[in-house]
Formats: structure tokens, sequence, C-alpha cells
């Protein structure tokens, strides 16, 4: 797999844009992809974002391994920060992220309230690579579309402030990626997931690493899906990939069996997974 360095002059401007804003915010809403919670994390935002306040909403979580969910939520509590698990597209779960910037700015809230504000509001900044989906988190959140949604990265282009509820403002903001994949694992695992643009990729090695994945830590999931025998499951994965070119009717276009795999993963054929545990749990994800 090539290397992948995809960095667009406005990916610039709005790591720019977000260390300018950040001192208006009280918190920080850090969005990641649940499927793949550090690979879908950009890792300069720890340098931006410093000591301030963090919650982790891992969204996406109705795609992702709930057992694996579950070690995450855990792992980033670990690390300090406060974490959820919620399904934006759907809308589960999404009112616990105002109640969870009430609890972890509660000292802040009361401090305004000693200074006589009645009714005490938090600003928080909303933060995450491109489709992660920050900008249905801030729709569903509002209950209006007025962050701009798309299904391809960086469609969010301008920041602004968007009311919650009469204790919250969220200010949405680009998605930002880092100015390459040094480790390209991460770069295969975004790919899978859709969260770069398919331009970037090569079909035929996320494909692969994709098939290998789903051999190796969900067997019975990708069995089911293409209705594979024992002898199959036994091949290696690009083995594999020739025969499901074939059992798909792609004949020997290697390319096209790739791609399905790429496509069925995205669509839900496997059933919810997830690319990568923390480090202290397991290794090879």
């Amino acid at each position: 797999m090539p290397n992948i360095n995809w960095f667009p002059g406005h990916m610039a401007k709005a790591r720019n844009q977000v260390q300018e804003k950040l001192k208006q915010v009280d918190l920080v809403l850090e969005i990641v992809d649940a499927r793949i919670p550090e690979a879908s994390r950009n890792p300069m935002m720890n340098q931006i974002v410093g000591q301030k306040p963090r919650i982790m909403v891992l969204n996406k979580q109705d795609l992702a391994d709930p057992q694996a969910t579950a070690r995450w939520l855990r792992y980033y509590q670990d690390q300090g920060f406060a974490a959820l698990a919620i399904d934006a597209q759907h809308a589960k779960r999404l009112n616990q992220i105002s109640a969870l910037a009430r609890k972890l700015m509660a000292a802040k809230l009361e401090k305004q309230k000693a200074r006589g504000i009645r009714n005490p509001s938090l600003r928080a900044m909303c933060i995450g690579i491109p489709n992660v989906g920050k900008s249905t988190v801030l729709n569903r959140l509002v209950k209006k579309n007025i962050a701009v949604v798309g299904n391809r990265p960086g469609v969010t282009k301008n920041q602004q402030w968007l009311k919650v509820d009469d204790s919250l403002a969220l200010l949405d903001t680009p998605g930002i990626l880092w100015p390459k994949f040094d480790d390209q694992l991460i770069g295969q695992k975004l790919a899978l997931t859709g969260a770069i643009a398919d331009s970037v990729f090569q079909e035929d090695t996320v494909g692969l690493y994709g098939l290998d994945f789903f051999q190796t830590h969900y067997p019975q999931a990708l069995r089911r899906a293409y209705q594979l025998t024992a002898d199959d499951m036994a091949l290696s994965a690009p083995d594999l990939m020739v025969v499901l070119a074939k059992k798909l009717g792609f004949g020997d276009n290697y390319n096209r069996a790739a791609e399905r795999v790429i496509f069925d993963a995205r669509q839900g054929k496997f059933g919810p997974f997830t690319l990568e545990v923390p480090d202290d749990d397991a290794e090879g994800l």
C-alpha cells in the first residue's frame, strides 16, 4: 500500500482555527469512530487541546463490537477522560452528552451560580477527523440540520455555534486529518471504514486487509456472509480472495472481490466489528 499523505490546505487552516477558538470553550468533545477509536483520533489533538477537560465520544456504537467498546470506554476513563458511546445516526444516548458535560464541569457551573448567574451554561468545542459522524452528532443534538453532513471527508468547512439546550452550546469545527500516516495500518483501518476518500488507497490492499482481519477475528461472520466452507476458511487471505472472486461472479477479477469486501464491511454485512482494542488487552488488531 503506498504511503497515504493527504493534508489539504483547508486541513491546515482548520487546525489553526481550532487552536484559536480553544480559549473560548470550557471543554472539548472529541468524536471518534467506535470501530477504530485510536486510528480515528488525530494525534495532534492531545498537543492542541492540552489540559482542557475532554469527553471522548465513541460514535457509531451500533457498528462496533460491544465488548470491544466497553474496553475502550474503560481505557479512556483510565486515561483521565470522560467517555461514552453513542449511535448518532439513530439518536441513541445523545442526551447523555449534555449530562456528562455538566457533571464534568460541575465546579465551574457552581462558581457561575455563586456569582449570581441564574442559568449557567457551558461552551464546548466538537472536534474529530472527517467522517466519524461529527456533523450527525451535532445535528441530532440541536435537532436541526445545521451542521453540514456529507459522505466525503472534510465536508465541514466553517465553524459555527450550535445551541443544544440552555446549559450547553457547541462549536462545530472542520474535520482535521494529520500530515501523513506513519503507520500504514492506520491508513488501512481508516480506508476500510470509509474515513478517507476512496481515491487515496488501493482497493486490493485494503480489501485484503479486511478479509484477513475478519478471517482471523470474526470467522463465523465472514463464513456466513459468503457461505464459505471449512476448506475455504483454511486458505490464506490472498487465496481466499481468489475463491471469493469466483464465488461472487467476478471471475479472475481480484480487485472487484476486494472492492466487494470493503463495501460489505461498510454496509454491515459482517455484523458489528471493531478493528482495534486497547494495547493492554490484545495484540494484532
